[in-house]
């Protein structure tokens, strides 16, 4: 068996859970942070100015077609990101030297500490850290939003917190340009909007508005708010909340399989919301008003509505972020 070649100059090599990285020098002591279906990611020390930074390296990002679209699409994005409320990319780089042999490239990012699903694992979130959270997270969205550009994959392991509960919105590399034709099947499901499950190909950003709703219920109450098994059962379990959609939104949808499924649907009567959030105050009930969203028509806080009536957080709504992120 043949040694590999000697790293490139410049750059050393380590292997992090069983996968090579081949990394730039000015990055060291690499830490494992998470991997998921198209990445991992590692925490580093950029050794020229002592900051933890974050670096992720796609798998096989130019395997495939599709691969090689999303790694452009998330390169391309990030790359014009300037907002506090959304990640941002400080470096990229490849240790191939030559483009015949051109296979990885990584990307370098602020080091956060945690993401909100980890967060809401270890605790459950005060009103006032909610607010916050929310608040940061539709700022981020109607700046993503007036550049038309459409997230698609919004839940809580993308979106990353640091110990003063600073939220930035995370990996783009499902989004799309809000007049481009759309593909189905993205977005983890519990946080799919209806139109999404059921396949429209042009949607909007109101998607998006529909899995902050989502995630805003999740935080209120510690539970999951849709929990479906597949795509129809997530449907179902929607509708257990929202009822029956209205004739207009049927109508919409471009697939006859679609339209006949939803025909033949039995009535069902819209929940009152408040049942839905037992435990939330009555300003955590109206803001999400009557659900995430309203089938596809129009949806609370889209690209031009303001955030919500939050304010600054009446208690250090940083405390519980710091002790998530010495959790782990």
């Amino acid at each position: 068996m043949t040694s590999p070649p000697p790293a490139r100059k410049g750059f050393y090599r380590q292997e992090v859970t069983q996968t090579a990285w081949e990394v730039r020098a000015v990055y060291q002591d690499l830490q494992p942070v998470g991997s998921g279906a198209y990445g991992a990611v590692c925490s580093a020390v950029d050794s020229r100015t002592g900051t933890k930074v974050a670096i992720k390296k796609l798998y096989r990002p130019f395997q495939s077609e599709l691969f090689a679209k999303r790694a452009y699409r998330e390169l391309r994005l990030l790359k014009h990101m300037r907002h506090e409320n959304v990640i941002g990319l400080l470096d990229v780089f490849t240790p191939d030297e030559t483009l015949d042999d051109f296979t990885d490239f990584y990307l370098v990012m602020p080091f956060m500490g945690t993401d909100l699903g980890k967060l809401m694992k270890h605790e459950t979130l005060s009103e006032d850290r909610v607010q916050f959270l929310v608040y940061q997270m539709l700022k981020g969205l109607r700046y993503i939003h007036a550049a038309g550009v459409i997230h698609r994959d919004l839940k809580p392991g993308n979106l990353a917190v640091n110990e003063d509960c600073e939220l930035k919105i995370l990996d783009f590399g499902l989004a799309r340009q809000a007049d481009s034709e759309m593909t189905g099947y993205v977005v983890t499901r519990w946080y799919r909007a209806p139109e999404v499950i059921l396949n429209w190909m042009r949607y909007t950003q109101t998607v998006d508005i529909w899995s902050v709703g989502c995630i805003m219920a999740e935080m209120i109450t510690g539970k999951i708010l849709f929990k479906g098994n597949d795509h129809l059962d997530q449907l179902k379990e929607i509708m257990k909340v929202t009822g029956t959609p209205p004739a207009e939104f049927v109508q919409k949808l471009q697939s006859a399989e679609a339209k006949n499924y939803m025909k033949g649907l039995p009535e069902l009567e819209k929940k009152d919301f408040a049942s839905v959030l037992t435990n939330a105050s009555p300003l955590g009930r109206s803001e999400l008003g009557g659900g995430p969203g309203c089938w596809g028509t129009k949806q609370p806080g889209g690209p031009d509505a303001s955030p919500p009536s939050c304010g600054s957080p009446g208690e250090d709504a940083g405390a519980g972020c710091r002790a998530a992120g010495d959790g782990g």
